[in-house]
């Protein structure tokens, strides 16, 4: 196997190529992509859970390090994979222990609590994060969940609608707010302080299939999320989902800015296309085993019983990247070629492909290669690698004449005696 420093990033088609073979984007016709990453998160049953979470720590730690600008938490109660409850107390933990990266929670199911105590400690976590803190909120995703406290899947949505300007209201105006619903009620409520950052941090709706999320995200002017980006049924919708947003946005006085679009992937690379194939045989039946048998969501039915059926269906529907360097920038371009306009942000769906090494060096290779050509960041670099390559004769000619006329000025005097 040949190593990234001959040949970085590879090509598509499996051989090796200079980092140069494809046109960097990020300075002219794509804006400045940010990148993160989506912790549900998902570790698979049967290991021990605080060791899970400690790698959950030193994966936001690692993306730090690395460049990459923020992850998101999930929220989940039942199932025992995706193992944060309270991505706030989660979100307060990581940042004692980084100091740049945002964070924020993807999603706080926002019908399962009272809004202003969601207000109450995401307005604290913007002060002890000093700004870091961001807000994702969203109906409940795993009906399991929902189940254990009384709500049915069909009301979420409608409760997400009927919350949503409620938290926004406690986060943004002095003014006390008295609510009254079948879940809870507030009279006079009010906070008791502002957000440390102003007028508030940012808030964001995840959208997965349905028009609820890019409709509350115009409405109120917030991001948003799209959490299925790479399945078949998220990814025809992206397109959709944004005329959703800015219909919306227009009709209630909102701005519709694609920098606050973030889009989710499922994506290993590696070296080469076999050696992240290998990789993923450490965990890939374990997640696919959880999307097929233990998750509830329409946007997620998979099928396939062996490896090579689940792999081919998920490949064939486009659905995952497992290879190099190369797929992952053709797959970030798919993206923004089908959201017609762009987007600002890349999040990696994190998952247990593959064991902490392999992850680990995932990112690597992501942060080294893929970031930077949508960044801007290879433009200078490779023209002035190639303007010195193309003056190289010209330069080498001048060189040695400067050295030649250097030792015929400076050269050894004959001796007088």
């Amino acid at each position: 196997m040949r190593s990234m420093r001959m040949i970085a990033p590879f090509s598509r088609s499996g051989g090796g190529a200079r980092s140069g073979s494809r046109e960097p984007r990020g300075s002219e016709g794509m804006m400045h992509l940010r990148f993160g990453a989506f912790v549900a998160p998902i570790h698979h049953a049967g290991q021990n859970p605080t060791l899970a979470l400690q790698r959950d720590l030193e994966l936001v730690q690692l993306l730090e390090r690395l460049g990459y600008d923020e992850v998101w938490f999930g929220e989940h109660h039942t199932a025992g994979v995706e193992l944060i409850p309270a991505p706030e107390i989660f979100i307060a933990h990581v940042a004692a222990q980084t100091s740049r990266i945002r964070l924020g929670t993807g999603a706080i199911s926002l019908p399962y609590h009272n809004p202003l105590w969601v207000a109450d400690r995401m307005i604290l976590l913007d002060h002890l994060t000093r700004g870091r803190a961001m807000c994702g909120v969203g109906p409940g995703s795993l009906p399991a969940d929902a189940h254990m406290i009384g709500l049915t899947m069909p009301e979420l949505r409608d409760a997400l609608e009927e919350d949503l300007p409620v938290l926004l209201h406690l986060l943004t105006d002095d003014e006390p707010i008295s609510v009254k619903t079948a879940r809870y009620e507030l009279h006079e409520a009010r906070c008791q302080m502002r957000p440390f950052t102003h007028p508030r941090f940012e808030v964001a709706i995840p959208g997965v299939a349905s028009p609820i999320g890019p409709k509350l995200a115009g409405r109120y002017g917030l991001g948003l999320l799209s959490i299925a980006s790479s399945t078949p049924q998220g990814f025809e919708a992206l397109a959709g989902h944004w005329g959703i947003l800015e219909e919306q946005a227009a009709a209630h006085g909102q701005s519709a800015d694609r920098a606050r679009w973030r889009l989710t992937g499922h994506m290993h690379i590696a070296e080469t296309r076999e050696q992240a194939l290998k990789d993923i045989e450490y965990g890939f039946m374990d997640w696919f085993d959880y999307y097929q048998f233990s998750t509830a969501h329409p946007a997620f039915q998979l099928q396939g019983t062996t490896y090579e059926e689940r792999l081919g269906f998920l490949m064939e529907a486009g659905a995952v990247v497992v290879g190099t360097p190369d797929d992952a920038i053709a797959e970030l371009e798919r993206f923004w070629e089908q959201t017609n306009g762009g987007f600002g942000c890349y999040l990696h769906f994190e998952h247990e492909w593959v064991n902490p090494v392999a992850k680990r060096r995932h990112h690597e290779l992501f942060a080294q290669y893929v970031m930077p050509h949508f960044q801007g960041q290879l433009t200078r670099p490779l023209a002035n690698e190639r303007w010195v390559r193309a003056g190289r004769d010209q330069n080498l000619a001048e060189a040695a004449q400067g050295l030649e006329q250097y030792m015929a000025k400076n050269a050894p005097q004959p001796s007088a005696t």
